[in-house]
């Protein structure tokens, strides 16, 4: 089985985002309610990722959007009547909405927010190193432009990846996988698929310490300890659940553990505290040897979607999402595939009920 690390990571050269300015409460009042009026005005709707603060998943919520994955995003967007989809998110959630819902108009608080995974697999490198490989299936994780997309023959989420690469390996499907190497490690144990990786890293995951995770857990020795499949090896091997951000909150739910220690970006407890609200949620923890604190366990690019920027999206010229007409049909093939296989799954879970 390959397990190989063929390229070198790509270095992202690109300045992280200030922290927004902190609002005051008359002023987020003052945000909430315009937001709340524009949508109707406009017929639009509001999606948000797991990951954004927990005032735009609330107001998302009492909208009548939704909150999830991008996964769910997308289906949710792509199902509801509304002309108008604000994704609140990073900027491949957008174009994800957007080659789901092509007839719909797909608006962002800001198109600066993007992903590190995104930035470190440029498609031109990522196209090449596929080619050197013509024999192999290219699957690629949601984290990634929409050229990048095009160029696979299945895009997956977390939630599914293992799913999908367990089905193909029982094909006899050789793999290249991109870019997430931590997952794509993770999954390769998880399937015992023939794997070679891209070497990109998320910078949220990619922080957590295992010397400062061994102190927390001796802190709170009853806690259960989450992490997402993103994260280093060594914090995998500390997990007593590694899942996907829906299968955490899950998790975190189901563990009969008071306490949780959550590897994962924090913006995931509004959800999660919903979800198990007796339980205490601890965020693992970004000090210790070798730590920048790049994030501090929060994207700073999902944290550029503010309340003061949605409440914008209908005056600006600057953050509706295109995407390239035969572009968006190549990357729709692998999309509709993931679509597809998320949904023979649920069929066979309620079947088996």
């Amino acid at each position: 089985m390959a397990m190989n690390s063929i390229v070198a990571p790509i270095e992202i050269d690109v300045p992280f985002p200030k922290p927004p300015v902190e609002l005051s409460a008359d002023e987020k009042n003052h945000h909430r309610s315009l937001i709340v009026e524009l949508l109707k005005r406009h017929n639009a709707v509001l999606i948000a990722h797991y990951y954004t603060d927990p005032e735009i998943q609330s107001l998302a919520e009492e909208t009548g959007g939704f909150v999830g994955d991008s996964l769910e995003m997308a289906k949710f967007g792509a199902r509801h009547p509304a002309e108008t989809l604000i994704i609140a998110g990073v900027k491949f959630m957008g174009e994800t909405a957007k080659i789901l819902s092509p007839e719909k108009r797909v608006l962002m608080p800001t198109l600066e927010a993007t992903c590190s995974l995104d930035l470190g697999c440029p498609i031109e490198p990522f196209s090449e190193f596929c080619d050197q490989h013509p024999d192999r299936e290219v699957v690629v994780y949601a984290n990634t432009s929409a050229a990048v997309k095009a160029r696979a023959d299945w895009v997956v989420t977390s939630s599914i990846a293992v799913d999908v690469l367990e089905y193909l390996a029982e094909q006899g499907k050789k793999i290249i996988w991109g870019p997430d190497k931590h997952l794509g490690r993770y999954i390769q144990q998880k399937t015992g698929a023939d794997m070679l990786l891209w070497q990109g890293a998320c910078i949220v995951h990619d922080e957590f310490k295992f010397n400062a995770l061994e102190q927390c857990m001796a802190l709170y020795p009853e806690a259960a300890v989450l992490v997402h499949p993103e994260s280093p090896q060594n914090i995998v091997d500390l997990a007593d659940f590694v899942g996907s951000t829906s299968q955490l909150i899950k998790a975190a739910k189901e563990l009969p553990n008071k306490q949780v220690i959550v590897a994962t970006d924090k913006g995931i407890f509004y959800k999660m505290q919903q979800a198990a609200p007796e339980k205490e949620l601890i965020i693992a923890p970004t000090a210790g040897e070798g730590a920048t604190c790049r994030s501090c366990a929060h994207c700073p690019w999902m944290k550029m979607n503010v309340l003061q920027l949605l409440s914008q999206v209908f005056e600006r010229d600057d953050n509706e999402i295109f995407v390239d007409h035969d572009l968006a049909e190549k990357a729709l093939i692998p999309l509709q595939k993931m679509v597809n296989f998320a949904n023979d799954i649920q069929v066979n879970v309620k079947s088996n009920i």
